[in-house]
């Protein structure tokens, strides 16, 4: 006979602590007063709205109970992910049970009053979400949106080795694309250098009110498929607790004796074969040990038990009693003491100090941050000897200092770049000079740069397990980046306002510590698409990030690759923000020399003396850009202009920091109202061009005096084409930006006449050129600036090529290449 996992006094304790649990979840959902049910439940005692969800609740706690069990017999480092969308009641219930909740919020004390006032916060007005937020310890897991549990569990143990995190996903979510994918994050898991994940899959049967497909496969086709995933199952199933707490215990005994056993032998042996690791199903009836039957319907293993199981209000007052019943079916009593703390012997089933899951110093990770070690980005600076003189691919040049950046944090295990099989595709492939893409599946001849270990995660073409698998390394206190084509880094989109959100919420917490940003960095772009086309063009991430809050999103988008580095330096070694970079891959013009370009970036939006002549004087028109390719374009047709109308006055600004548009009544960033005017004048017409929607930028500056802004983006033209097409087809091109000028600036109309004919023939010669020969004319491709267009006393200053005034220029930009 096989001797039971459970003695039959720890049977008894963990299924009462099971109860504590269903207790205080109960309670969460529905108390407004009365705590302990020392008098009589009355309507009173009920929050006047009861919004929450309990289906998940029971099941969790189950879970959350057996792994406080493990915790204590093993000594585990672990903590958990809720997948499951609103488990809010499970978790904030045992994290207060535990101690935790207490020790970071001292108001919600352990004793009667502090169960009211945990009671009245939930769902509250003032108080916490239903779901698992910032404001719960122990969490880096939002349970608002679903799918991304799995990813952020991986991302938290990825150079974690000593890290277990228990990972409940619901069968509900277990439907979404970014789950059902996540499954494959196995083959990602060097055991000899991450820790583990050991995903629970909770199958209650039902979603908002349809059934769920794992729970009604057959369980042999749930089996295949699980294993098919690489995973080893096992199974939980029924709803007895007696039976459940033995066979729960087992499994749990059984998945982490297999987690060590495999962890040993990859670490003892130095084989870093991939594993077939545990997991387990659990199957029980969603809303269990809730009510069975309310108003003739059947709630308990229903979909009716997801969210409120029971409406309690003033038009239900029938309902009161069935409530108490349901509470005093846990025998309260027998649970807390006549202070309403938690009875000792059941304290002991919880962990102590950093080993409770609620204070797990991984799921606060600025505890555990450390800066990185960086490299001087200035040695990777290219040489400019005058603006336009040379020309680079700049994220080839990034790549390179990615490289070294890698490299000097190899022993510390903290930096990876993460990305969907574009790492070598945007050009940052120096970084495999260094390091390896980890994968531990299976390997074949003229595989590159392949490993057990490494730093790059880009060999997985999933967007969604990218973002989830960073997210979940950041959170836990670690830095990175995430390199990606623009226009499907939008596949990500909610991810990163979930993230944002949670960053922001952060910011009010003063007990969560500051991680490292998300920083993204988007390549192949809307202006690069000679051969992918329509289908490659959205310029649209930035619109959706600036929505976010001020004091959380920030975007960059360097015109070179001195202010790429410039910019890439300070995002790397910023901390608590989403930081977007948009940077080019083709070979493009280098303007600003390192000093220079240090300079501008620390500004973020400066004149560019050395390109405008409107020196001493006011501007006739003002030439704006923002982005490497309209800024290419914007002082073509700066060149174009001052050769063929001098009287011209022109000034050119290029923006790097694009918050800088915005008030700094609204965004840190921002300019102040003088400065703006001073920058683009009260009433001059400005030409501006931008790499994205036009309309971003006049959001951005809508309250600005100057209302005579005419801005040239993308506007959704553009197929397989040439380059410079691509412009033209968008108005983006030079010749488009002169005549726009001529128009526009009062008096050029006429002065301007055989100038506009003769850019509208050249519009007309491109076309029949590109058709003929598939690359853009000769005098495109070949375009550089003229030099002598920025000289004033027979050279091209470091003012000039800064485009900003400065005092004590021999140290400003070394002082400022620290700063940034």
């Amino acid at each position: 006979m096989t001797t039971p996992t459970l003695t039959t006094d720890m049977l008894r304790k963990i299924n009462a602590y099971w109860r504590a649990a269903n207790y205080v979840s109960v309670g969460q959902i529905y108390l407004y007063d009365n705590p302990l049910l020392k008098r009589p439940l009355d309507i009173s005692d009920v929050k006047p709205l009861v919004v929450s969800h309990w289906g998940t609740t029971p099941g969790q706690n189950f879970i959350y109970a057996h792994l406080n069990r493990v915790i204590n017999k093993f000594d585990l480092n672990m903590f958990y992910v809720a997948g499951p969308g609103h488990g809010g009641p499970a978790i904030v219930g045992n994290v207060y049970l535990e101690g935790t909740w207490s020790d970071v919020y001292p108001n919600v004390t352990q004793d009667e009053a502090g169960l009211k006032e945990l009671f009245k916060q939930f769902s509250f007005p003032g108080g916490i979400s239903s779901h698992v937020a910032p404001t719960t310890p122990g969490s880096i897991h939002e349970g608002g949106e679903l799918g991304y549990s799995l990813s952020h569990a991986f991302g938290a143990v990825f150079d974690n080795p000593g890290l277990i995190v228990a990972c409940v996903i619901g069968d509900g979510e277990a439907e979404t694309g970014p789950l059902a994918t996540s499954w494959q994050s196995n083959k990602f898991l060097d055991p000899l250098t991450d820790g583990a994940v050991l995903p629970i899959l909770h199958l209650n049967g039902y979603k908002i009110s349809n059934p769920t497909i794992l729970a009604r496969i057959e369980s042999e086709e749930l089996e295949q498929f699980l294993r098919g995933c690489g995973w080893a199952p096992l199974f939980v199933e029924g709803d007895d607790p007696d039976t459940m707490h033995e066979l729960m215990a087992t499994a749990m005994e059984s998945a982490i004796t297999d987690i060590g056993r495999m962890q040993s032998t990859a670490r003892n042996q130095k084989n870093p074969t991939r594993p077939r690791w545990p997991m387990i199903v659990l199957r029980s009836p969603k809303g269990w040990t809730g009510p069975k039957i309310v108003d003739g319907l059947p709630i308990e293993g229903t979909f009716r038990a997801h969210q409120v199981p029971m409406l309690v209000d003033p038009e239900h007052l029938d309902h009161v009693p069935l409530l108490e019943t349901w509470m005093r079916s846990y025998r309260p009593e027998e649970l807390f003491d006549a202070s309403g703390r938690l009875i000792p012997e059941l304290q002991e089933l919880a962990p102590k100090g950093n080993r409770r899951m609620g204070a797990n110093p991984h799921a606060n990770g600025g505890l555990l941050l450390h800066d990185l070690k960086m490299p001087d980005f200035c040695d990777h600076a290219v040489k400019v000897s005058s603006p336009g003189a040379s020309k680079a691919c700049d994220t080839a040049v990034l790549g390179e200092f990615l490289r070294d950046v890698a490299k000097l944090n190899q022993s510390d295990r903290n930096f990876r770049v993460f990305g969907p099989d574009e790492t070598l595709s945007n050009l940052l492939g120096a970084v495999f000079e260094v390091t390896n893409r980890q994968w531990d599946a299976r390997e074949v001849n003229n595989d590159e740069f392949l490993a057990p270990q490494g730093q790059v995660l880009d060999s997985m073409l999933s967007e969604h397990q990218c973002e989830g698998w960073l997210e979940g390394y950041l959170l836990t206190g670690r830095h990175g980046l995430f390199n990606s084509y623009e226009a499907f880094i939008r596949i990500v989109d909610s991810m990163f306002s979930q993230h944002a959100k949670w960053l922001k919420v952060c910011l009010e917490l003063p007990w969560r510590r500051k991680i490292s940003s998300l920083n993204y960095l988007l390549a192949s772009h809307v202006w690069q698409q000679d051969h992918n086309g329509f289908t490659h063009q959205d310029p649209g991430f930035l619109d959706h990030v600036i929505n976010k809050k001020a004091d959380v999103v920030r975007a960059y988008l360097p015109p070179d690759a001195n202010c790429l580095l410039s910019v890439f330096d300070h995002c790397l070694r910023s901390r608590n923000y989403v930081n977007v970079v948009v940077a080019g891959k083709h070979a493009l013009p280098q303007w600003l020399s390192m000093d220079a370009a240090v300079i501008h970036c620390t500004e973020g939006i400066g004149i560019w003396q050395w390109a405008s002549n409107d020196q001493g004087s006011e501007p006739d028109v003002v030439m704006a850009c923002c982005g490497d390719t309209p800024t290419l374009e914007i002082l073509a047709a700066v060149s174009i202009l001052r050769e063929h109308l001098p009287e011209l006055k022109i000034r050119v600004i290029n923006v790097v920091d694009l918050m800088k548009l915005q008030s700094a009544s609204e965004h840190p960033h921002g300019l102040s109202e003088s400065d703006y005017d001073s920058l683009f004048t009260q009433d001059k017409h400005i030409i501006f061009g931008f790499h994205g929607y036009p309309w971003l930028v006049h959001r951005l500056t809508y309250r600005r005096t100057n209302r005579n802004l005419h801005v040239r983006g993308y506007k959704e033209e553009g197929t397989i084409t040439t380059p410079f097409d691509m412009r033209v087809q968008n108005d983006l091109d030079r010749y488009h930006l002169v005549m726009d000028v001529i128009d526009r600036v009062p008096g050029l109309s006429k002065a301007g006449a055989y100038l506009k004919q003769k850019l509208q023939d050249k519009l007309i010669e491109h076309k029949h050129y590109i058709n003929k020969h598939g690359q853009d004319m000769p005098e495109i491709r070949n375009w550089q600036w003229d030099p002598r267009q920025g000289r004033h006393d027979g050279k091209v200053s470091i003012e000039a090529m800064s485009g900003i005034e400065s005092k004590s220029l021999a140290t400003k930009p070394e002082i400022l290449r620290k700063a940034s």
